[in-house]
């Protein structure tokens, strides 16, 4: 069955009062594009409570990329601090935690040459570019070997979406090659709380790559 992700669209009446029930930060009043954010995510485990798992659903990771893509447009999205970066590695600005622990929406800031570590996920994300370019590596596990190889790279602009399951069939780096700061946008299936350790598998690359 398709359904209509933004059937229950909120007035902006009820998407500030959702910044209280998902736990969003009220900063000059652009609260309201996150909440329309998380009300579309809301709405797709809505329309997967009949699956034991809504990351598997083709509805899921579609409508998931569709409301990654659309909330990295809006200009209103980010306040100026959180598009702030850190000298020491790539930042991430928390932005949202849903009340029931089934997803996170965070900011992150990658400065000049910033990167992350090659990982797998423990969970399901999704991610978009806001600003700047990222250069998305992809490896592929080798499970006799237990380490990865690089498969691909390539550029990822602003606009660019990406929805993956947990597990290592989807392992990647992300860095910022270029002299200019750049700004992504991400979505775990995980607890705020958790999302700086129940979110990358960090895994072994294999030496002639590294």
């Amino acid at each position: 069955m398709d359904h209509n992700l933004y059937s229950s669209a909120r007035s902006p009446e009820s998407l500030a009062q959702a910044c209280a029930t998902n736990e969003l930060p009220l900063r000059s009043g652009r609260h309201l594009a996150l909440a329309r954010l998380c009300n579309a995510i809301d709405a797709m485990f809505g329309a997967c409570a009949h699956l034991p798992e809504p990351s598997h659903s083709s509805f899921f990771a579609r409508s998931m990329r569709v409301a990654l893509q659309e909330a990295a447009a809006d200009a209103e999205l980010l306040t100026p601090a959180q598009r702030e970066g850190s000298v020491e590695t790539y930042r991430r600005h928390l932005l949202a935690a849903d009340p029931q622990g089934r997803y996170a929406i965070a900011a992150l800031v990658w400065l000049p040459h910033q990167a992350s570590p090659v990982h797998a996920h423990h969970t399901w994300c999704g991610y978009a570019v806001i600003e700047g370019t990222l250069q998305e590596t992809v490896f592929e596990w080798d499970d006799s070997q237990q380490c990865a190889s690089v498969a691909r790279s390539q550029a990822r602009t602003p606009g660019a979406v990406s929805f993956v399951r947990s597990g290592r069939g989807s392992i990647h780096r992300l860095g910022n090659c270029s002299d200019a700061p750049a700004v992504s946008l991400h979505i775990y299936g995980v607890a705020g709380a958790h999302i700086g350790t129940h979110v990358n598998d960090v895994v072994r690359v294999a030496p002639a790559l590294v």
